[in-house]
């Protein structure tokens, strides 16, 4: 077994992988206590937050000074979006964070609006 990198302490193995079963993170909880789109902005209130918090809640607020989407955040977590959503849950039911739903103009599913997109990343390579 390969030692943890220096920044993601002793739950990740650079040959295991994640040592920590995912929804070991957020206590088993599987459904977030609010209605979380995967492009929902959340951005951290500034109010400390009463009670313990895991490790996760911590990088969460770190990551959420300016407004980012739930996706966003559950990919520099390296968690499954259900597994964040929970976490973030807890954050804006203790006030530390605020949610903005994502503001469609479009259908979300709007054929235009997907091959845009998909122009966009194609650029990106």
């Amino acid at each position: 077994m390969s030692a943890a990198t220096a920044g993601d302490g002793p739950w990740l193995d650079d040959a295991a992988g994640r040592l920590v079963r995912p929804f070991t993170v957020s206590n088993g909880r599987t459904r977030p206590t609010i209605e979380l789109d995967l492009l929902s902005q959340v951005m951290a209130t500034g109010a400390t937050p009463l009670g313990y918090l895991g490790p996760e809640h911590a990088q969460v607020l770190d990551l959420c000074r300016s407004p980012v989407p739930v996706a966003e955040i559950a990919a520099h977590l390296k968690l499954p979006a259900a597994v964040t959503k929970v976490l973030l849950a807890d954050l804006v039911d203790c006030g530390a964070l605020t949610t903005k739903p994502p503001a469609f103009h479009h259908h979300p599913t709007d054929r235009a609006l997907l091959e845009a997109v998909l122009d966009g990343l194609r650029r990106q390579l």
